[in-house]
């Protein structure tokens, strides 16, 4: 049996186009003989979110999202997914939309509940969320530094505007006057540590021989400070301690009036007898000077002899 032309072009555009739509299908993440459940959740932003994105379970590729719009009355999107048939868990287990990898594009993770509600079947509608990623993170973080900054800078103009009226010409030119004086001030004091360098310098023989001398005298006082240490200083003290209370007991005795000198000092009956005394020969001396005569008689012939 001889195959026409026709028939033959015919089978291959169909095995064509049969070749074509599995290719795009799987290109796409689906399969024409997959009996995968179709579920579906809804959010509020989906930005990254493709068609052909994972579905996983703790990491681990379970379905592909099969297609993205919203939903009937255009409130929020409804990402429609595929799961693995053999998946049994509640319908009250979670669809969390987060970010895949650094470089952008988001997936969906199931947040599996085994224990409360039923079965997930084929047709159900999720509870959704929305895991934050870095770049919200950081937005998060920045937004209210970003509202510091701002207002930093709002003071900072403030500042700036307020100075700028404050800052007339009469203040600018005192402002100049007064940096030119710190200048030349900051000058001199360079130029005066230069000369007290070279001074210094100049001198440091005579410095040298300065501290030489300060070290000598610092020598001769740790030998003087020796020597005072070597001095018998206790038996200076122990004779000086004798002395003194041998100077107490002098002093108690003459208290007490023992002996000629503590009688003259505590009797007062010797006392005015040797006074008496004393002006009775001071006026005897006192007489014998003016009267020679009445005590003293001479002659160069002898002594007359008195009429019997």
């Amino acid at each position: 049996m001889k195959i026409s032309r026709e028939l033959k072009t015919g089978v291959l555009i169909l095995t064509c186009i049969t070749i074509f739509i599995f290719g795009f299908n799987y290109l796409k993440g689906t399969s024409l003989l997959d009996n995968s459940k179709i579920i579906s959740a809804l959010y509020t932003d989906v930005e990254g979110l493709v068609i052909g994105a994972n579905v996983t379970i703790n990491g681990m590729n379970v379905g592909k999202v099969k297609n993205i719009d919203f939903n009937e009355n255009y409130e929020k999107i409804m990402v429609t997914f595929s799961l693995r048939n053999d998946l049994t868990f509640s319908n009250q287990s979670k669809a969390q939309l987060y970010e895949a990898g650094l470089i952008g594009g988001k997936a969906i993770a199931i947040i599996p509940i085994y224990e409360n509600g039923n079965v997930i079947k084929n047709g159900d509608v999720l509870p959704s969320d929305i895991k934050p990623g870095l770049t919200e993170l950081v937005n998060q973080q920045i937004a209210p530094l970003q509202d510091k900054i701002e207002g930093l800078l709002t003071s900072a103009d403030s500042l700036f505007a307020g100075v700028s009226n404050v800052m007339n010409y009469e203040t600018q030119n005192n402002l100049k006057l007064a940096l030119k004086g710190l200048t030349e001030s900051i000058e001199n004091v360079t130029k005066l540590t230069k000369n007290m360098n070279q001074i210094v310098k100049q001198n440091e023989r005579n410095f040298k021989g300065t501290m030489d001398n300060l070290k000598n005298t610092s020598k001769n006082l740790n030998e003087l400070t020796d020597s005072l240490n070597q001095m018998p200083l206790n038996s200076t003290i122990k004779n000086f301690e004798q002395t003194s209370a041998d100077l107490k007991t002098i002093i108690s005795r003459l208290e007490l009036g023992n002996g000629t000198v503590g009688k003259l000092l505590n009797e007062d009956e010797l006392y005015n007898k040797l006074l008496g005394s004393s002006e009775a020969l001071e006026a005897l001396l006192k007489d014998l000077k003016d009267n020679p005569k009445k005590y003293v008689h001479f002659s160069i012939f002898g002594r007359k002899e008195k009429d019997k």
